[in-house]
């Protein structure tokens, strides 16, 4: 049976996460993406790539979204606010991946492929469902472990240091890091306008006054996520702190599970494996940022701690852009499946 043809626009195209969307999108097997590709400013006009594919950036305009089955925002907040009724209006679904419509009725922090037990607290979409968020992606990575294991065995408790990359930041974030790179081995001085802190070689658990992203917000933000996804009594088993790392792209996680029965390694690793997670042997070379680039499982190692029973230490690692880009298929694909084929509501 071919594909269902899904008529997709993405606004904020040329952004690092509108760029990683397209691709996506283009290799997807469960749907045909007929997509157009939108900016705002001087981006328009622009030609880019998604996939193999050639495609030109075009201006946000009246008509944009008519006839459109989809509209993802991956560009910045103001813009998701500017637009986002207008592609409700025309009759699309909005996957917002800039966070900016979280607290607009109606909406759902969704990631479809976990395996909650924490019934009735993690709803799924329906057909009065018009805007959904994917959830962040650092909360998709604990969900997604801390899921599997609950399900499993529910005493299971996690500690977990989360360490944010550059990227999350976009494309301002990624120079900035480089500039900083620079500047401190060739001792000039260091632009801070998106951190208002030194990044690079550099970690920290607060950043300047001034900077762009607040640590304990964001810290919060992905709690409200992770308790989206995974459940109440999810929430209540994880104790969080997340860290700015000097790194460019990619998440990693270090996360201390702690049970209330005997377990083995083995146990852990058996339960985690599978789907959109890989198991990493003890003899191969560990989950890493760089790992896992352009890779669409997220990879953990176990490892059981001598001296804390029935303790165990996961470090985690996945591809921050991909997973993003992964979840809002998914989630795309959920209302897709909700709408009549043929047709734009």
């Amino acid at each position: 049976m071919a594909a269902r043809v899904v008529r997709a626009a993405i606004v904020g195209a040329s952004s690092i996460l509108g760029k990683e969307l397209a691709d996506e999108l283009n290799s997807s097997l469960s749907a045909a993406w007929d997509l157009a590709l939108f900016d705002t400013g001087d981006i328009s006009g622009q030609v880019t790539a998604a996939g193999d594919e050639p495609m030109v950036i075009q201006e946000i305009g009246p008509v944009s979204f008519v006839g459109i089955d989809v509209v993802f925002f991956a560009g910045d907040a103001a813009t998701t606010r500017k637009h986002w009724k207008d592609a409700l209006t025309a009759g699309a679904s909005v996957i917002d991946l800039s966070f900016a419509l979280e607290g607009e009725k109606g909406t759902l922090v969704r990631c479809p492929w976990i395996e909650t037990v924490e019934a009735g607290t993690t709803p799924a979409p329906d057909l009065t469902t018009k805007v959904v968020v994917p959830a962040h992606p650092a909360a998709v990575m604990l969900a997604t472990i801390t899921a599997r294991l609950r399900a499993q065995w529910k005493t299971a408790r996690l500690a977990a240091t989360v360490l944010e990359p550059a990227s999350q930041q976009g494309r301002e974030g990624l120079e900035e890091l480089h500039q900083q790179t620079v500047g401190t081995l060739s001792f000039q001085s260091l632009p801070k306008d998106v951190y208002d802190a030194q990044v690079a070689f550099n970690l920290n658990a607060t950043l300047g006054g001034a900077a762009k992203l607040d640590l304990s917000t964001l810290t919060a933000q992905v709690r409200r996520h992770f308790g989206a996804i995974a459940g109440a009594g999810a929430s209540q088993a994880l104790a969080l702190q997340l860290l700015q790392a000097p790194v460019f792209n990619g998440y990693t996680a270090s996360i201390f599970a702690t049970f209330g029965e005997e377990l083995k390694q083995e146990d852990i690793a058996r339960v985690l494996q599978g789907g959109m997670v890989s198991v990493v042997a003890a003899d191969d070379p560990g989950p890493s940022n760089m790992s896992v680039i352009e890779q669409s499982q997220m990879l953990v190692s176990v490892r059981a701690e001598s001296h804390a029973t029935n303790g165990f230490w996961l470090w985690m690692a996945a591809d921050n852009l991909r997973l993003s880009a992964r979840n809002a298929s998914a989630c795309a694909m959920e209302l897709i499946a909700l709408r009549p084929a043929g047709k734009v509501q």
